[in-house]
């Protein structure tokens, strides 16, 4: 039984480099595709990371990527990243990582307002200048734009100065802290050199952004989340995935295979792999609807699904232009070769645009008077729906429900992504809480603990 189950493990690997690499067979040691996969990977991430790191919003210096966006990542290959160098292409705004002298570099290549696209190995950049520029609008009124968008304050931090003075209290390492009181900011602090328009990577905080575009589809009425998913691999005969609804996508209760707990999807962050090739592969493994299992490919799904109905409707995915409607006009959802959008992980975007995605939600899908998200979907996203995930937070659709933390109002949901982004919604206290981080394995914030003090703070008046 051993012998079969680490066959099978190695079977995965070959075949996960063999998709990342773009090759039909690997006739090679498995001991030596490892350690090739791992550098190739590392190669990608570094070339990434810095490209969206420099180019999307305020930009960083190589220093602060050094020191903020190549830390705390994987040990399997943290090493090779450390080794590798990057060739910064100013002007073609590309990065090229070479791993192997008899192997092309990897490149990570900006497009404009959809930030980088990460290349499979040997791939030619796409076109650069098809994309619209993306709106200024920073001199419109908050919250679309940026100005009056502070409480005018004469004491500090005023009533939440005590909860959030020292935010280290709390835990991890904190870039930005936002919290907004009544629809205005009441607390604005950055560390590190980050300000009000630095850009930083979202992780999995994306897919409650995939879940707010699929909210607007519906409302415009091109999407039916109770349907069967619009995957066109599974609509063969007999293809028990065919079944599947969004929904169920959305709430991490697809019932599919993933090779990892939270179904890493390396390939298609790392390796270059497009999202369709990486995520329709996966076989059925439980009824759908019965169990949870974070997954991002469930995510990447929901969004191909989208794409199709809205494609069936004569509309066309364009993220950017739902967010420029509300004011995010530095986020950057970042996309793979195919074009098709990585909305489990790789956006970007500033602390004050997260404000502007939880001002929506609070309320109520509502945007200076227009509704953009359908009358109930708030609702939809914070109800717990079938299984749940086990531990202190429950799961919506798309979003985390802070329903099981004593002294935060039972209504308190929010989008997380690691390394602590943190974006938390109370409408009954009209309160939007974000903060983004730098946080590690040895290092993370208590985001509970930080909402309970930020909502008794605010209970004190």
């Amino acid at each position: 039984m051993m012998r079969v189950r680490m066959k099978d493990v190695l079977t995965q690997r070959r075949l996960v480099l063999a998709i990342t690499l773009g090759v039909m067979a690997l006739p090679v040691q498995a001991a030596d595709a490892n350690a090739d996969l791992n550098r190739a990977w590392a190669a990608g991430y570094r070339a990434a990371l810095t490209c969206s790191s420099l180019w999307n919003g305020a930009g960083k210096s190589l220093d602060a990527i050094e020191r903020d966006e190549l830390t705390g990542i994987y040990p399997e290959i943290e090493s090779d990243v450390r080794a590798l160098k990057a060739d910064v292409g100013e002007t073609a705004k590309q990065v090229r990582v070479r791993y192997r002298d008899d192997m092309p570099p990897r490149v990570a290549q900006w497009t404009g307002g959809e930030g980088c696209v990460t290349l499979p190995i040997g791939a030619s950049p796409p076109p650069v200048g098809d994309i619209a520029p993306r709106p200024n609008l920073d001199g419109q009124s908050w919250p679309l734009g940026d100005e009056g968008a502070r409480w005018p304050t004469t004491r500090g931090y005023g009533k939440f100065q005590r909860a959030t003075v020292a935010i280290e209290d709390f835990g991890g390492r904190t870039s930005s802290l936002l919290i907004v009181k009544d629809g205005r900011i009441s607390v604005e602090s950055y560390w590190g050199g980050h300000n009000m328009h630095t850009a930083q990577r979202t992780f999995s905080v994306a897919k409650s952004m995939a879940a707010t575009l699929i909210g607007h589809a519906v409302h415009r009425g091109q999407i039916d989340v109770t349907s069967p998913a619009a995957i066109a691999e599974w609509q063969r005969p007999g293809d028990p995935r065919a079944a599947i609804t969004t929904e169920q996508l959305m709430r991490m209760a697809s019932g599919l295979t993933s090779d990892t707990a939270g179904n890493r999807t390396d390939a298609i962050y790392m390796g270059g792999a497009s999202v369709r090739q990486w995520t329709v592969q996966w076989p059925l493994l439980n009824p759908p609807g019965t169990r949870y299992r974070y997954a991002n490919n469930d995510t990447l799904l929901a969004v191909l699904s989208l794409k199709a109905a809205q494609a069936k409707a004569d509309g066309v995915l364009n993220p950017s232009a739902f967010f420029d409607r509300i004011g995010m006009a530095r986020t950057f959802v970042e996309h793979d070769k195919d074009g098709d959008y990585i909305l489990s992980s790789q956006v970007w975007t500033t602390a004050r645009d997260l404000a502007r995605l939880g001002l929506l939600y609070q309320n109520d899908g509502l945007w200076d008077g227009q509704r953009l998200l359908p009358a109930l979907w708030r609702s939809f996203v914070t109800t717990p729906s079938g299984p749940q995930p086990a531990g202190m937070f429950g799961y919506g659709a798309g979003f985390w429900l802070l329903n099981k933390t004593d002294g935060v109002p039972a209504d308190a949901f929010g989008a997380f992504g690691n390394r602590g982004q943190y974006l938390i919604v109370i409408p009954s206290r009209q309160l939007v809480i974000v903060r983004q981080g730098y946080d590690d394995d040895k290092n993370r914030l208590d985001i509970a603990a930080l909402v309970k003090a930020i909502v008794a703070a605010d209970s004190a008046d």
